[in-house]
């Protein structure tokens, strides 16, 4: 017997990503269930080779239901999650909402899995931030190595990251640089994002930092280790899917770079494409589909005693959304609810 799964949130790019994977995946799953808004009701969308039509969200009964992934939003996710943990449905959610949440625990799997016990204080597990997940999925195989004191991230950020509005605002005003009569100001984005960066994502906050380099902060304390330093600066930049980062890691003792890179290619959910000739990288494009994170750009920093600097890209969409969402699932399935 397999499982009855609900996808909340199924006509947005994350949650119809979240039926991809479960299809690709071969998730063990009897009932999947498509729910979104009253205005998207009807709405097909696709499941492997079958087509849904979505269901209305705030009618839906989640009893009976083994799990519900949620890619709604905070707000929604507010009002929703509770009646769904309420009638036993276990919720694995996409927002913000229950990140920070010391009864709610924030998983990735290939980092933390142990923490999925922590699920039964309020049935709910919380998805980390895009740009997190692919970053701890990286620092963990070394911090168990060598141990990490303090990192320093710069991201560069897809536009996928904020949504179709988002994807559209890219899309659009590269169109109109080309044709000086159709002007598309900014909507999705504090500044232009055709042919630009923007070095703001989420509102600022009283010390300078922008809220998504908080979440970067707080959401790596609480996923490996909470004695580690954490400073970055995320920027927006004109691509359309795959999280890039630069990551600049201080370990409390020394790790050659020959030695990580052998860590790193041993570790669950990496690949490693480091040669050191042009091209020999993974840039976002290259990325956008796959499962994996990608390192490469390996190397020794010779400023301090115990450095190392790597890039990471991942799809976001997919390892820093809904593939981390359903891998939380399998982890559940396999440790815990123990069908299909």
């Amino acid at each position: 017997m397999g499982y009855r799964i609900v996808v909340a949130g199924a006509t947005g790019n994350v949650g119809r990503e979240m039926l991809n994977i479960l299809a690709e995946r071969d998730f063990p799953a009897d009932e999947v269930v498509a729910l979104a808004s009253r205005k998207s009701l009807g709405t097909e969308v696709s499941y492997g080779d079958r087509t849904l039509k979505t269901k209305d969200l705030d009618t839906f009964d989640f009893t009976g239901y083994d799990m519900a992934l949620f890619a709604i939003g905070s707000d929604a996710t507010k009002t929703y999650a509770p009646k769904a943990a309420k009638a036993g449905c276990v919720v694995i959610d996409n927002s913000s909402l229950y990140r920070y949440d010391s009864e709610v625990p924030l998983i990735v799997p290939e980092v933390n899995p142990e923490a999925v016990h922590g699920y039964s204080k309020k049935n709910i597990i919380a998805n980390p931030n895009c740009s997190t997940a692919q970053m701890v999925v990286a620092l963990k195989p070394l911090h168990d190595r060598a141990k990490i004191k303090r990192v320093v991230v710069s991201t560069y950020q897809s536009v996928s990251g904020a949504g179709k509005d988002g994807l559209d605002e890219l899309w659009d005003q590269t169109k109109s640089i080309y044709n000086p009569t159709d002007s598309k100001p900014p909507k999705a984005f504090q500044k232009q994002i055709a042919f630009n960066v923007i070095p703001q994502i989420d509102v600022f906050m009283e010390d300078g930092s922008t809220k998504e380099e908080w979440k970067m902060v707080v959401e790596t304390k609480k996923i490996v280790d909470t004695s580690i330093k954490v400073h970055a600066t995320c920027v927006r930049v004109p691509v359309f899917v795959g999280h890039s980062e630069a990551i600049n890691i201080e370990f409390e003792e020394f790790l050659d770079e020959d030695e990580a890179r052998d860590i790193l290619r041993e570790a669950p959910g990496i690949m490693v494409v480091d040669k050191r000739e042009p091209g020999g990288y993974v840039t976002p494009i290259e990325c956008v589909g796959d499962f994996a994170t990608f390192i490469s750009r390996i190397r020794q920093d010779p400023t301090i005693d115990n450095g190392l600097s790597l890039w990471c890209v991942s799809d976001n969409l997919r390892k820093g959304a809904a593939l981390n969402a359903i891998q939380i699932a399998e982890l559940l399935g396999r440790e815990v609810l123990k069908k299909g």
